[in-house]
């Protein structure tokens, strides 16, 4: 009787031990990400391809929140003449861009993305001020829908180890090119509050103006959907090791 008590509880510390084992070897990374056996762009575009439809959504279990859509809760923009804030907004398209180029340099600390998108960002919006030739005083509905922009991202990256031990891609810093694309078209509505004849004469205007309207207030939506996007990268980064995303040798650091 003796004897098969210490049988059954050597079983049990060695499962114990065999889930515990099997724990410290979980795997964070989801099931799209299909780690590349080399740095070769061919792979690298691919593996990037099949990630971005599943990774824009969201990944809630490892902390990293959705791109598509992101939620723009407020934005204000202050420019030369004029102050512009979008809020209770959503940016929507980033499931469907195109991967155009990847490319790794893993001993320079260099990784490159290249993607062209259509996005479409809708929400709320207050404008005071003068928007090149017109003097704008609205509060109402926005809708801004790019063609084709085509996003470049240059960032340099970093190693690290977690608290177990196990080595993580980072981000140090980065920088970006910004195309506008084929096309933007607005869809704004009481640029001036209470007459709607003038407003729809300024809509028209940004519209078939839009690349000179977009270069003058454009730059700052930008920098906060960049800043967004890779914020969730890093913290997609922070959860998944280094060897769930590559299959090749990490460099010494």
């Amino acid at each position: 009787m003796c004897e098969r008590y210490h049988r059954n509880v050597l079983f049990f510390t060695l499962l114990s031990v065999a889930s515990f084992v099997g724990d410290c070897s979980a795997k964070f990374a989801p099931d799209f990400i299909h780690a590349c056996n080399n740095t070769e762009p061919a792979c690298l575009i691919q593996a990037t391809k099949d990630a971005i439809p599943e990774f824009s959504k969201g990944l809630p279990d490892l902390g990293v929140p959705s791109l598509d859509p992101f939620v723009i809760d407020e934005l204000p923009i202050q420019l030369p003449g004029i102050k512009v804030t979008f809020y209770g907004g959503k940016a929507t398209g980033l499931r469907k861009c195109q991967v155009l180029n990847v490319e790794a340099y893993l001993e320079q600390n260099v990784f490159i993305l290249e993607v062209r998108c259509n996005i479409t960002i809708k929400g709320k919006y207050t404008a005071v001020g003068r928007l090149l030739l017109f003097p704008i005083n609205g509060e109402g509905d926005s809708k801004i829908k790019i063609v084709n922009s085509v996003i470049k991202l240059n960032i340099k990256t970093k190693y690290f180890k977690d608290a177990e031990g196990r080595d993580h891609f980072g981000i140090k810093s980065y920088k970006y090119t910004f195309d506008y694309g084929e096309r933007i078209h607005y869809t704004i509505t009481n640029l001036f509050k209470g007459n709607p004849e003038l407003s729809n004469t300024v809509l028209q205007f940004l519209n078939e103006n839009w690349r000179v309207v977009t270069e003058e207030f454009g730059q700052p939506v930008v920098d906060y959907a960049i800043n967004v996007t890779v914020s969730t990268a890093k913290k997609f980064f922070d959860a998944v090791p280094y060897d769930e995303l590559l299959h090749v040798p990490i460099p010494k650091y």
